[in-house]
């Protein structure tokens, strides 16, 4: 029972008991000055009426008149003369008019007064015995009104004490509301905090739950820094401070294999760099390196994500995840200031760029072998800017034909979701991965291969509201099956109508919304917080399970997303890329399993494709597990169907 219910049900015992109280002492008070009264008046009237009786002549006619008048003239019930012998001489009595007042009222409260007695003297000789008795109808009308006013008065000041109660206790209470709130948010994994209350009572609760919020925080911007720092030990270039040549190849793998990535890797070499330590020292040329490294994380290119590497001594080279063709038109530019930097502090160093594209599942050494094709052509042609080396031709290569072929493509029912196992250590399934493709010029595209394309033609929020549409279908037609994850993307996320038109869907489907994942990438969050948490609070109201995927590329900034009530993180496959091999990658992964546990999130680790590193990962705390091992696991041992795409799709 609320305490506004507590307080409504004591204020109601409280008002009767003074009601009940009030009424007995109020009601026998008025009761017995009733009856006192009419006792005076019964006794005056006699006593006048009597003097009277006893100044007129004595025949019968006169006497009955003058009582007649008196009895006529005034509320009485009974006027009675008798000679002293016994004989009523005159009797006048009224019975026809009863009182107001409830006959259960007059039972409970009978008015009992004495009749008023004179004697009636003609001259020395007594004449008769005279009683009168007034009507008590009027007592009861008057006894009764005055408890009916009583009432009402008990009761519109229950009434006004029961509001102005309610009223300071909801005034006293709200910090007891802001306390649930808290405390749900805590259960929630959203370790928020909330301003101290005056009432001494509740500032102490409120102060020890701030104080657990606060701790938590400081302890996971302390394990954040902490991994952070263990990170860059050992993914990090000492001299240059960019990913070192295994943990950016790692970046690379892991972008080659994600379904939604597309972009282009560029590579800068000094080529005469032995030369270069000989003539002016391997302190100087350390010192160029290092700006030059500077020089390349600072250039500004538009892509979703740039990630920076040391290949080798000689060659330091950029990645991004998300291919803009304004990024590659500002290479040259780049390729320009780096060799004017490094003939400014290094005259006679020769350096050459190259650039290539690559695309999902494209072997690593295929690509690499391109670069340094071109990079070997650059130094022998003398190139003063960068050198392409692509192996591929987009399907179209203008705007209107991208955004035709997408139109097409969705008119003709071109998209569909392939779909990953996710399986925990037991080997169940979680939920199933569900990228989306779209099929065009006969063959299925990867994410990667034509959203960039989409966002350019503005058509990304069409896409996701088919891919929303079908992900409920599915799961509509499965009812008992494991859940969905899909992806949003982050113009989705960065835009309100995307927002609210993919929540407004899963409002629409409210059945299945608890068996939908939706993945956001960690660098999609983090670059809109206030979107993202605006989508938690939405999609936790409705039971989604909402993670980061790609996770862990910006462990120093984990603790800003301890209070968004998130279920998952998926770790990037950049960490999970032969950490059997890698104790630095082991530590960080398990250091981020403990920090993810603690505030209550599973742990996925991506791109899973060795059985050296499942087992490893089995051992560092993760709950889950995804990629080409995974997949070829379940094939082994469950049953395998088509997807939509012709590829092959385990099945539970």
């Amino acid at each position: 029972m609320s305490l506004i219910k507590q307080l409504w049900l004591a204020i109601s015992l409280i008002t009767l008991l003074s009601l009940g109280g009030s009424f007995i002492v109020s009601t026998l008070s008025a009761r017995h000055y009733l009856q006192q009264e009419l006792a005076v008046k019964n006794m005056d009237n006699a006593t006048s009426l009597a003097l009277s009786l006893s100044q007129m002549p004595k025949d019968p006619v006169t006497v009955e008149l003058q009582i007649s008048a008196q009895f006529d003239a005034g509320h009485y019930r009974q006027i009675r003369l008798t000679s002293p012998t016994g004989e009523v001489l005159v009797e006048r009595k009224y019975d026809g008019r009863t009182a107001k007042a409830p006959h259960w009222f007059m039972a409970m409260v009978p008015i009992e007064t004495r009749a008023g007695i004179a004697q009636v003297q003609d001259g020395w000789r007594q004449f008769g015995t005279l009683q009168i008795e007034t009507h008590d109808h009027y007592a009861y009308d008057s006894l009764w009104a005055a408890t009916v006013q009583l009432l009402w008065w008990f009761l519109g000041g229950g009434l006004l004490t029961g509001l102005i109660g309610t009223l300071a206790l909801k005034l006293v209470t709200r910090p007891l509301g802001r306390m649930v709130e808290q405390a749900e948010a805590i259960g929630n994994r959203r370790f928020v905090t909330t301003p101290e209350p005056r009432t001494r009572e509740f500032r102490s609760v409120v102060r020890a739950m701030n104080s657990l919020s606060g701790r938590i925080h400081t302890m996971l911007i302390e394990e954040s820094q902490r991994l952070e720092q263990l990170r860059r030990q050992t993914q990090h270039d000492e001299l240059t401070g960019l990913f070192n040549r295994s943990q950016f190849l790692n970046q690379l793998d892991a972008a080659l294999s994600r379904d939604d990535a597309n972009g282009f890797i560029y590579v800068v070499r000094i080529s005469n760099l032995t030369g270069m330590n000989q003539l002016a020292g391997r302190a100087k040329v350390d010192e160029v390196l290092v700006h030059l490294a500077a020089a390349l994380r600072t250039f500004p290119l538009p892509a979703d994500r740039i990630e920076h590497g040391r290949l080798n001594a000689s060659e330091v080279a950029l990645l991004t995840l998300g291919e803009d063709e304004d990024s590659i038109a500002a290479l040259d530019t780049l390729t320009t200031q780096l060799r004017t930097l490094a003939a400014k502090e290094l005259p006679g160093a020769e350096l050459r760029a190259a650039a290539a594209r690559y695309a999902t599942g494209e072997a690593r050494g295929t690509l690499l072998a391109r670069l340094d094709g071109a990079l070997a052509g650059a130094e022998v042609d003398g190139a003063a800017h960068t050198v392409f080396a692509n192996a591929h031709q987009p399907l179209h290569t203008s705007v209107a034909d991208w955004r035709q072929a997408i139109v097409d493509a969705l008119e003709q029912d071109g998209l569909a979701l392939h779909r990953f196992p996710v399986l925990d250590l037991a080997g169940r399934v979680m939920h199933f991965e569900s990228p989306v493709r779209l099929r065009m010029a006969g063959r299925w595209l990867n994410a990667g291969q034509f959203l960039p394309w989409a966002a350019r033609c503005g058509q990304i929020e069409q896409i996701d509201a088919r891919v929303v549409a079908s992900a409920c279908a599915a799961l509509a037609d499965d009812p008992t099956g494991p859940g969905l994850a899909i992806n949003l993307s982050t113009e989705a996320l960065s835009s309100t109508r995307g927002r609210e038109d993919f929540i407004a869907t899963l409002k629409a489907h409210r059945h299945i919304a608890h068996r939908l994942w939706v993945d956001v990438k960690e660098s999609s969050a983090l670059r809109y917080p206030i979107e993202f948490r605006m989508l938690c609070v939405a999609l936790s109201a409705l039971g989604c399970k909402i993670g980061l995927k790609h996770a862990g590329e910006d462990v120093a900034r984990f603790a800003e997303l301890h209070d968004l009530g998130l279920d998952y993180i998926k770790i990037s496959a950049a960490f999970i890329r032969d950490i059997d091999a890698n104790p630095g990658n082991q530590a960080l992964v398990r250091g981020v399993c403990t920090l993810a546990h603690s505030i209550g999130l599973k742990v996925i680790a991506e791109g899973v494709s060795s059985h050296g590193e499942a087992s490893v990962l089995a051992d560092l705390g993760l709950d889950g597990m995804t990629g080409p091992r995974i997949v070829e696991n379940s094939r082994s041992s469950g049953d395998v169907s088509r997807d939509p795409a012709g590829q092959a799709m385990t099945s539970q």
